[in-house]
């Protein structure tokens, strides 16, 4: 008799008009405790009712979820995965519900991830495939479920799917592939700042990542490569990688990345972007070198692959987003390597080009990208050569204005970068130093109570260097200087104090 009423309620509930007086009369509530049925018609039919009678009403939704139904879903999926009827029943309910908060927290607590997996394996058709595929772009909004849904394998089973449709031609098969794409970007994205889960994410989809570019490379033979799915692939690594800042622990995982090949699928998909004018594109292919440069085993296997020479082929790019990339992945290939720094400091063509950066003054983040950069490539480097390319190609005055800045962090890279440069050949930059009144602006910096306590002690670290010149030790001593430094004798910081006193002893020719 109850299955009897459950079917003739769900049947009622099909039309509109009848909805109302279903929700007046309290039936739902009644309805529920069914879904803890084990006859599956009763449950079949109970669903149904209460789907049709809560469908677009948010109000009863969230109701639905106080009480209790996201475990009763979920169980169903799990106790009768291999009954289409009830399947389609709880996948229909989920993608209703899974636009709500509440709901996304109940499914985070159950095993959903799983089921949802056995049933993208066994999905057959379009349709279904469609429904589990907005379930899974609902709940990827969820931080913990993002990683739960990555750790269950979804991504690897999305490619599979890819793989399997690759080729394909027809219409149903192509949205089916730009969901699968969809998703995968969605799933490897990362997860909010901060949120506790953002390590494992990481580590998550580097794996993944990994996974699925071997899984397309086994699946293909040598030079048959479909076109759109190459695409996709790269984009779609492109995409993930952008928000990884691949940890030190994944060294394994960037090594692999390069036996994939996948250096050569971002470059040629840059160098291909560079001509198309797609900015998008360059810019996710650019953070993702940049993420690939971090660890060191990876800045010398890009140094051996020629990353660097190729990546200044986007040099004529006129995009002020595809520029600020640009910058930041050659500093970070720069950082603690003087190989990579004595290619890029002796390449013409990119010193004219940050010269030129550093004076754009309608982008202030490009222009203090590119006084990062050559300042790098001056600290990073061992060369004399590399210092008189800078010089020429009049790098050295943006470098002594970039002392004065209002960030600390890029005074000090280049006060620390004019030091050692002016170790390796303070001879050539003499001049320039002089032109640019850096021994004024380094006494203004001691001076200023204002400047941070590193500042001054890298200030001080130059002067040392600088005393080693005849015309800039008679700038130091015209412009009083020692004078602050004994001042800075009884600084607070004893670093600045130990610095002051060494300086002291150097301008005085006691050491």
């Amino acid at each position: 008799c109850a299955v009897k009423a459950a079917h003739v309620l769900s049947e009622i509930a099909k039309n509109e008009e009848m909805k109302k007086p279903c929700i007046e009369a309290d039936l739902v509530p009644t309805l529920i405790p069914l879904l803890e049925s084990t006859d599956q018609e009763m449950l079949l039919h109970a669903g149904r009712a209460i789907g049709r009678i809560c469908y677009d009403n948010r109000n009863l939704q969230e109701e639905l979820v106080k009480v209790g139904v996201i475990p009763s879903l979920v169980r169903i999926l799990t106790d009768y995965a291999e009954s289409e009827p009830l399947v389609h029943v709880a996948l229909l309910a989920l993608y209703n519900l899974a636009d709500l908060d509440s709901a996304k927290e109940a499914l985070s607590m159950t095993k959903v991830a799983e089921q949802l997996v056995k049933q993208l394996r066994r999905a057959e058709s379009h349709e279904r495939l469609e429904i589990v595929f907005e379930v899974l772009q609902s709940l990827a909004e969820n931080d913990a479920l993002k990683v739960q849904l990555v750790d269950a394998g979804v991504p690897e089973v999305l490619s599979e799917i890819l793989l399997r449709l690759q080729g394909s031609s027809q219409a149903e098969d192509t949205c089916i592939v730009k969901a699968a794409s969809d998703l995968i970007v969605s799933l490897l994205l990362g997860g909010k700042k901060g949120n506790t889960t953002g390590q494992v994410h990481k580590e998550s989809t580097s794996k993944t990542i990994v996974l699925i570019l071997a899984r397309h490379e086994n699946s293909q033979s040598k030079g048959s490569l479909n076109s759109e799915f190459a695409s996709f692939i790269s984009i779609m690594f492109l995409t993930s990688l952008t928000c990884l800042a691949l940890p030190l622990s994944s060294d394994g995982n960037c090594l692999r990345l390069f036996q994939l090949g996948v250096i050569h699928q971002l470059l040629d998909l840059l160098e291909k972007h560079v001509q198309s004018g797609d900015t998008s594109v360059q810019q996710a292919a650019l953070s993702a070198l940049q993420s690939l440069a971090v660890p060191v085993v990876s800045k010398v296997q890009m140094l051996e692959e020629g990353v660097a020479e190729r990546i200044e082929a986007l040099l004529r790019s006129e995009s002020p987003p595809v520029q600020f990339k640009l910058l930041g992945t050659l500093r970070t290939l720069a950082d603690g390597q003087a190989d990579a720094a004595e290619i890029l400091g002796q390449d013409p063509l990119l010193l004219n080009r940050l010269v030129q950066w550093c004076s754009e003054s309608d982008h202030s983040g490009i222009c203090g990208e590119a006084n990062r950069l050559l300042a790098s490539i001056l600290h990073h480097n061992r060369s004399q050569e590399v210092v008189k390319a800078i010089q020429a190609a009049q790098g050295v005055k943006h470098l002594v204005s970039m002392t004065t800045s209002e960030h600390v962090a890029m005074q000090n890279e280049a006060l620390n970068a004019l030091a050692i440069a002016s170790a390796i050949d303070l001879e050539t930059l003499e001049e320039s130093f002089k032109e640019s009144q850096l021994v004024q602006s380094l006494h203004k910096l001691l001076r200023d109570d204002n400047t941070s306590p590193e500042v001054k002690y890298n200030s001080m670290s130059l002067l040392c260097r600088l005393l080693n010149s005849g015309d800039l030790r008679q700038e130091i001593e015209e412009d009083k200087i020692k004078d602050t430094l004994e001042q800075l004798c009884s600084h607070s910081n004893a670093d600045v104090v130990k610095e002051a006193i060494t300086t002291l002893q150097v301008l005085r020719g006691e050491t």
